[in-house]
């Protein structure tokens, strides 16, 4: 790993399939009938994609882009959960016609459907609103307690989707769902909106032929629920209210597969003094590991590059690269000083990182596979003549 050029992403390649795995095994281990569809938005790089294409799994896509993108990777039209606000009109229409699971979000989707051929019936779920203040208070975050997604039964939105949708003749809603980002990833949280499914279901009399309980599941992780206790539960609470031999249950994990799977290596380029304490500049991004600027500690190892180490020092700052003032990361206190050319591997960011990581001064970096300790260049960094070459700069408007 201390060769490596920096920075660069890691994907450890056993670590993706053990991911995998567990939570195939669970999901089969809780329910007869079930899919896993993988949120493409989480980290659409396409070597996962095929990972989760091979082991016969699902893609969750929330717009054209990722539709097409899972579509080039290799995944089959009826092989695709479409999702989202941001559909368009032709793959819209594509997906329906091609066997796509697809969930309606907006009133302009209901309009569409009326375009769908009329010599048959077509199957679409609704997205219902999980209003958490409602729900389950305790888990919802600070300013979010509401959803901006789905149709709300309180409002009356749901009622009146429900019915634009069942006045289209060959139209039939046979799936609901209820994906909700919480802030304690609770497995109570789960059970509570099973329990609102279970109530929405009976209130609108549907005929479900799936649930989409969506994601938002802790990975394997000390100490945090494993897919057993999740899928239990939920399993636990939905089969008050269905059969779970004819319902097929559709989960849309991201985070759960790609965080612990990925680190990011920088290297140290520059040390300097400043107070009372040192700071210390790496080839690497605080965009690169927390693109929301949330995070206050991080999992991370320091390699030095030589085996002498240098004098011990109260405090070191480490910073990213980039020109802004906020690109710092975290502190070291009492530790040996940092030289240039040692390294920092944070660990487990493969969780949104990579899909939001602007193009912001330094452009995309490097990526790696580890597979059985050899290390496999399956990404170069982006070049300023990549970016370039991505314009047609000889057409004018």
């Amino acid at each position: 790993m201390e060769n490596l050029l920096t920075p660069a992403y890691i994907l450890d390649k056993e670590s993706l399939r053990n991911s995998i795995k567990k939570i195939i095994d669970s999901l089969n281990k809780n329910f007869n009938k079930n899919i896993l569809s993988y949120s493409l938005k989480t980290n659409s790089l396409p070597y996962i994609l095929k990972e989760i294409k091979e082991a016969e799994g699902y893609a969750e896509v929330v717009s054209s882009d990722e539709y097409e993108l899972a579509k080039l990777v290799g995944f089959k039209t009826n092989k695709i959960v479409y999702n989202g606000p941001l559909k368009c009109k032709d793959t819209f229409l594509e997906a329906l016609i091609g066997g796509s699971i697809l969930n309606i979000e907006t009133y302009r989707e209901i309009e569409w459907l009326k375009l769908l051929p009329k010599n048959r019936t077509f199957n679409v779920g609704i997205r219902i609103n999980i209003d958490l203040k409602e729900i389950s208070p305790e888990d919802s975050k600070e300013d979010e307690d509401y959803s901006r997604f789905g149709f709300s039964y309180y409002t009356g939105e749901l009622e009146k989707a429900i019915d634009e949708i069942s006045k289209i003749g060959n139209i039939k809603i046979d799936g609901l769902h209820a994906h909700r980002t919480t802030l304690t990833r609770s497995i109570n949280c789960y059970k509570k909106i099973c329990e609102f499914i279970g109530l929405i279901s009976n209130k609108f009399d549907l005929n479900l032929s799936y649930i989409d309980i969506g994601g938002g599941y802790y990975g394997i992780m000390n100490s945090k629920p494993t897919f057993d206790e999740y899928f239990s539960e939920i399993a636990n609470s939905l089969s008050r209210y269905f059969d779970l031999d004819k319902t097929v249950i559709i989960v849309e994990p991201g985070n759960a597969i790609v965080a612990s799977c990925f680190d990011f290596i920088t290297s140290v380029i520059d040390v300097k003094k400043n107070r009372d304490f040192y700071v210390i500049t790496t080839d690497g991004s605080r965009n690169d590991v927390d693109p929301f600027f949330k995070k206050s500690t991080y999992f991370y190892e320091l390699l030095h590059e030589t085996k002498k180490k240098s004098d011990v020092v109260s405090l070191q700052k480490i910073c990213g690269c980039t020109c802004l003032e906020y690109d710092k990361l975290f502190t070291i206190e009492n530790s040996h000083l940092l030289s240039v050319g040692d390294k920092i591997v944070f660990k487990s960011v493969g969780a949104y990182t990579m899909a939001l990581s602007p193009l912001f001064i330094r452009f995309f970096p490097k990526i790696y596979l580890l597979d059985e300790s050899q290390y496999t260049l399956i990404r170069d960094n982006w070049s300023a003549k990549d970016f370039y070459n991505i314009y047609d700069t000889k057409s004018s408007l």
